[in-house]
């Protein structure tokens, strides 16, 4: 009996509570095929990186089938220690896109504009392409030189609203991310989060280059901002370098004591399926990223 008047008691204190709630949000509470209404599909979306678009795939009844690029929609995480080609592979990816007549969001927050069109040239070059045929299909916004851009989130994306609108932009790269929570890492997870949200919001298929510390594990989706981070966005790239400085690693590698072996994994990814091994890459002498081929056995897995 006192089980039962305890219980009883429990529940009047909870309608209380619920009494007191505020008005719920029904806009937010969707049935499974609502949701799937406005679902986009699955498709693949050409990276402009060799080696990089074979490496995602959706599972159907006939087996695996590629989808020939990152999935659209998807807003990935690029990270890794300095002079790794995180920034190469952001830049070919819009280069790619803006050859394939679509416009691209270049969000420069370390490298003024003028500066980054002139990579963005030679990485067109370097692809084969002819950068005038479509560089106006490139939109900056130079939050390197324009500081409160750059410091205020909220600025940010209203100016990335705005270019979105005013020329249909469906693609974004942000070089780096990291660059809008300078000094104020604890902030990294609201930042990060409200881009995403934003970003999803605008159905953006987009690239975000994070730092990585140099205390930090090579081939970890850590970034400054810590690991909370990675697990906003929908999948992380890491881009690794190691120093052969041994007898045993230029054994592994196959390389010579004093080389510099890059590598590249895909840690994740939340739209599809996709290779887990660990591969090889290359920065060409033209500069631009190759992904070749993996280190060990076969792997498969879906985040």
């Amino acid at each position: 009996m006192r089980t039962m008047r305890r219980r009883a008691e429990d529940y009047g204190e909870h309608s209380q509570q619920e009494r007191d709630f505020p008005e719920p949000e029904r806009r937010a509470i969707l049935t499974g095929g609502r949701a799937l209404e406005e679902a986009p599909e699955i498709r693949g979306v050409p990276t402009g990186v060799e080696g990089l678009d074979g490496l995602f795939y959706v599972a159907t009844d006939e087996g695996k089938k590629i989808l020939g690029g990152i999935p659209a929609y998807s807003v990935f995480n690029i990270t890794g220690v300095s002079d790794t080609g995180k920034s190469l592979m952001v830049e070919q990816f819009a280069v790619e896109q803006a050859r394939r007549g679509e416009r691209v969001a270049f969000i420069t927050v370390e490298t003024p504009a003028n500066f980054l069109v002139a990579g963005l040239k030679l990485r067109a070059q370097a692809m084969g392409y002819s950068f005038e045929e479509f560089e106006d299909n490139l939109i900056l916004i130079d939050a390197a030189s324009y500081g409160h851009i750059r410091d205020d989130v909220l600025e940010l994306l209203s100016t990335l609203a705005y270019a979105i609108q005013t020329y249909k932009v469906r693609f974004t790269v942000i070089d780096s991310v990291t660059g809008l929570f300078e000094n104020k890492e604890m902030m990294a997870r609201a930042v990060v989060r409200r881009l995403y949200n934003f970003l999803k919001r605008w159905y953006q298929t987009a690239l975000l280059v994070s730092q990585k510390r140099s205390g930090h594990e090579e081939l970890t989706a850590e970034a400054a901002g810590g690991y909370a981070v990675g697990h906003i966005v929908d999948g992380t790239m890491v881009l690794a370098k190691e120093l052969i400085d041994s007898p045993y690693k230029a054994r592994f590698y196959g390389r010579e004591v004093g080389d510099i072996v890059r590598l590249f994994r895909i840690d994740g990814c939340r739209l599809c399926g996709h290779d887990t091994r660990t591969h090889l890459m290359e920065i060409t002498e033209t500069g631009l990223v190759k992904i070749l081929e993996p280190l060990g056995g076969r792997g498969w897995s879906s985040r």
